[in-house]
C-alpha cells in the first residue's frame, strides 16, 4: 500500500516543478479535487520548497493514518526527527481542535509504527493567517520523544525544523528510507476500526501484524472460507468465535459483514448485538463519518439518510427479532453475525418478555433459538457467527452459550457446527451442553476460531490475564503480570478521587479518551459525586468532544459496565465500591438495598458482579487507575472495614499508590 498520496527525496523535491508535484496529488486522490484543495496543496508545496533547501530527508503528502481514516498533510523526515505538518490555510487562530489533530497524527505514529517507536516526533500546526507564535515552550518532548504541538503560521518553519533537531541532542539520524518501509501495526479502536471497515479498509490495514493481528486475519478468513462454502454448497452452519476480552472479537464480526455485504449479487450480512450502547455508538459514529466523507467529496447527504444505510448494516438483535416475529418470511441477510452471543436471553426470560410486552402467551423458545430459527426459514443457505466472550454475563436472564447449544441440540440437527476449541473452558459455561453435539455430524472443532491476544491494548496484552488473577485471588501471578505490565501500561491505585482525575488528564494527551466507570450497583460511591442511577447517553459520552459536557472527558458522569461494554477508553478511572469487596476468605458480593448492605448469595447473582468487575478492569487501551475510597466512620453504609481490604489487597499485588 502506497501510504502517500506523493513521497520523495527533498532534494528531488525542490527540483521538480511545483505543477507537476501538484498533478500527482490530484492523481492520487480518492475524491475529486475542489480549487480550494488544488490552491492549498499549491500553497504548502511553494513554503516547503522556500523551507527546505537547507536540509536532506524525505517529503510526504497526504500521508495515510488507515486507522483514522485521515492522511496527515505533511510528513518531513530530517536528520533525527520526523516532522508531522497540519495546515490550516487561511486559519487565523490555532484551535484546541486543531492542535488535538495533529497530535493525534503524531501519536499515531509513536505508538503505532514501528520505525518511529524510539524516535523524536514532532507535531507542527500551521494556520497561516495567524500571528506567529512563539515555539519555545513547545520544544520540550515528552519522556517518549514526542514533542508537545508546535505553533506556527509558516514563516518561521525553517527556524522551527532547525531547533527541534537541535533539541534532539546526539539522537542516530534516521535512514529516511528504513523509515519508509517500517512496519505500521494500528490498534484501532472498535469506533475507528468500525469507520475504516465500513468504508472499504481490510482487517489487514487496520491491525497489528503481529500474533495478535495474525489471529484476526487468520480467524476471519476462516469465517469467511465457510460462507463461501455454505453458499456454494446450499447448507446452514453455525460458527462459535472465542477469545479474551479486547481481543477483537466485535473487528472480526464487523470485517466479516462488510466483505460479506454486496447489493449487486444479492449478498447481505448483518452485525447484530443486544448491546445497545455499542450498538447506538456505532450507528452514529459511522453516520456522522458518511456524511462527513461525502460532504468532503462534494456531495451533500442528510444524516438522516446516513443514518438509515448505516442501520442495514449494524442492528440491535432486539430490533432484528422483533422485525422477523412481524414478518414471517426469510430475512434478507444470509449471514448474521452475533456480538456478545453469550448474553442472549434464555427461554423463561424470553417468554416472560415476549408475554408481557409482545402479548405472545405462548412463545416458548429461548432466543438463540428464535433467532436461528429465523436463519432456518431460508430454502438454501446461512450462516450464523457467534462471538463468545468468557466470563462476560452481566445481567439477569443472560443465558450464556449453552442455550445456543442447547436449540442445536433441540430443532437444528441438520445445522453444521464449528466451534472453537476453546469453547471447553469453564469460563465459557458451555461444557454439559457441548457433550450432547457428540452424536451429531459435522461438528468440528477448530483452534483458528479462538483469539488469544488481548488487541484492546497496544501497550500490554497481558491484561485481561492479569485481571482474571486478581479475580482468581491468584496473588503470586498477579504479582509477575504486573510486573511484567508496569514499563508499558501504568496501573495506579488512590483512595482520592481528585487524585485519580488529575491522573487521567496528566496522562491523556491530543483526543486521547478518559472517564470515569463504576459498577452499576455502586450505590454508595455518590458522596463521590458519582451516581450510577444516571445513565449517560453513550452517544454524548464516547463521542462528544472535550467541550461538551456530557462528554466522558468532563469526569462527570460515570458509566457502568452495560454502558461501557464492548466498548473502550485510553484511560480509564474504575471506581470500587463496596458491593465486591475483598475479605480474609475471598471476594464477597453485595446488594445495597433501602439503606444497608445485603450480601448475595445466589451464584448467578454472585456471577454477574464479579463480570461486571471484569468488564470495567479491562476497558482501558493505555492505564488506569482504580480508586477504593477510604469510607466515613461516620456513615454505616461506607464503613472503611468495607474498602480497607480491598485497597490493602490490591496494594499488596504490587499496584503503585499515588501520592
Amino acid at each position: 500500500m502506497q501510504r502517500a498520496y506523493y513521497s520523495n527525496t527533498i532534494a528531488s523535491f525542490l527540483l521538480e516543478d511545483a505543477n507537476a508535484i501538484l498533478g500527482k496529488l490530484v492523481q492520487a486522490s480518492e475524491f475529486p479535487v475542489e480549487q480550494a484543495q488544488r490552491d492549498a496543496w499549491l500553497q504548502q508545496i511553494e513554503q516547503l520548497k522556500h523551507v527546505l533547501g537547507s536540509f536532506s530527508g524525505r517529503v510526504y503528502f497526504e500521508y495515510a493514518i488507515p486507522r483514522m481514516g485521515k492522511r496527515v498533510d505533511v510528513i518531513l523526515v530530517i536528520a533525527t526527527a520526523i516532522f508531522v505538518i497540519e495546515y490550516k490555510v487561511g486559519e487565523t487562530r490555532f484551535s484546541a481542535h486543531h492542535l488535538d489533530q495533529v497530535v493525534d497524527y503524531a501519536l499515531d505514529l509513536k505508538n503505532f509504527h514501528e520505525a518511529s517507536h524510539d524516535r523524536f516526533v514532532a507535531p507542527i500546526l500551521i494556520a497561516t493567517q495567524a500571528a506567529e507564535a512563539s515555539m519555545k515552550a513547545s520544544l520540550t518532548p515528552y519522556s517518549d520523544k514526542l514533542f508537545r504541538p508546535i505553533k506556527s503560521n509558516g514563516d518561521s518553519l525553517r527556524e522551527i525544523i532547525r531547533a527541534v533537531i537541535g533539541a534532539t541532542g546526539n539522537t542516530p539520524p534516521i535512514d529516511a528510507e528504513s523509515w519508509e518501509q517500517g512496519r505500521y501495526c494500528p490498534t484501532p479502536t472498535i469506533i475507528e476500526a468500525a469507520t475504516a471497515l465500513y468504508n472499504g479498509h481490510s482487517v489487514a490495514e487496520i491491525s497489528r501484524s503481529d500474533a495478535g493481528g495474525a489471529e484476526l486475519q487468520r480467524t476471519t478468513q476462516t469465517i469467511s472460507n465457510l460462507i463461501v462454502d455454505a453458499r456454494s454448497n446450499s447448507y446452514k452452519a453455525i460458527c462459535f468465535v472465542t477469545g479474551v476480552p479486547g481481543s477483537g472479537k466485535t473487528l472480526i464480526g464487523l470485517n466479516v459483514a462488510t466483505q460479506h455485504f454486496d447489493k449487486d449479487s444479492n449478498m447481505y450480512s448483518v452485525f447484530l448485538s443486544g448491546n445497545g450502547p455499542l450498538v447506538k455508538v456505532l450507528q452514529e459514529a459511522l453516520a456522522r463519518d458518511k456524511v462527513a466523507r461525502e460532504r468532503a467529496a462534494g456531495r451533500l447527504i442528510k444524516k438522516y439518510v446516513a443514518r438509515s444505510e448505516v442501520k442495514m448494516f449494524i442492528q440491535n438483535v432486539h430490533h432484528y427479532r422483533d422485525e422477523c416475529l412481524r414478518d414471517p418470511n426469510p430475512p434478507v441477510d444470509h449471514v448474521a453475525l452475533f456480538d456478545e452471543a453469550q448474553r442472549a436471553w434464555n427461554r423463561e426470560h424470553t417468554a416472560r418478555f415476549m408475554k408481557q410486552k409482545k402479548g405472545l402467551a405462548k412463545f416458548h423458545q429461548s432466543e438463540p433459538e428464535f433467532l436461528l430459527s429465523c436463519m432456518d426459514r431460508h430454502p438454501d443457505w446461512g450462516v450464523v457467527v457467534c462471538l463468545v466472550g468468557g466470563g462476560q454475563e452481566i445481567n439477569t436472564g443472560e443465558g450464556g452459550i449453552s442455550e445456543w447449544v442447547d436449540a442445536l441440540n433441540r430443532r437444528f440437527p441438520h445445522w453444521r457446527v464449528h466451534i472453537s476449541d476453546r469453547l471447553t473452558d469453564m469460563e465459557f459455561g458451555a461444557g454439559k451442553a457441548l457433550e450432547a453435539l457428540h452424536s451429531r455430524e459435522h461438528v468440528y472443532y477448530d483452534p483458528r476460531l479462538h483469539l488469544s491476544v488481548s488487541m484492546r491494548s497496544f501497550r500490554a496484552e497481558h491484561v485481561s490475564q492479569l485481571v482474571k488473577q486478581l479475580l482468581d485471588l491468584d496473588q503470586a501471578g498477579a504479582k509477575e503480570t504486573l510486573r511484567q505490565l508496569a514499563d508499558r501500561y501504568p496501573i495506579v491505585l488512590t483512595r482520592d478521587l481528585n487524585k485519580a482525575k488529575a491522573w487521567l488528564r496528566s496522562k491523556a494527551r491530543g483526543s486521547e479518551r478518559y472517564g470515569i466507570v463504576a459498577s452499576s450497583a455502586a450505590y454508595r460511591v455518590k458522596p463521590l459525586a458519582i451516581e450510577v442511577r444516571l445513565k449517560p447517553n453513550p452517544v454524548h459520552w464516547f463521542l462528544g468532544d472535550k467541550d461538551d459536557v456530557r462528554s466522558s472527558y468532563y469526569l462527570e458522569d460515570v458509566a457502568t459496565e452495560f454502558e461501557i461494554q464492548g466498548l473502550e477508553l485510553d484511560w480509564v478511572c474504575v471506581t470500587w465500591d463496596a458491593d465486591f469487596r475483598h475479605s480474609d476468605s475471598g471476594w464477597s458480593h453485595y446488594a445495597f438495598r433501602g439503606k444497608r448492605w445485603q450480601r448475595i448469595n445466589k451464584p448467578d447473582r454472585k456471577a454477574y458482579r464479579r463480570n461486571a468487575y471484569r468488564v470495567l478492569l479491562t476497558r482501558a487501551r493505555q492505564g488506569m487507575v482504580i480508586v477504593v475510597p477510604s469510607g466515613e466512620r461516620a456513615d454505616p453504609t461506607r464503613d472503611p472495614r468495607f474498602y480497607d481490604p480491598t485497597f490493602e489487597y490490591l496494594k499488596s499485588t504490587g499496584f503503585e499508590v499515588l501520592d
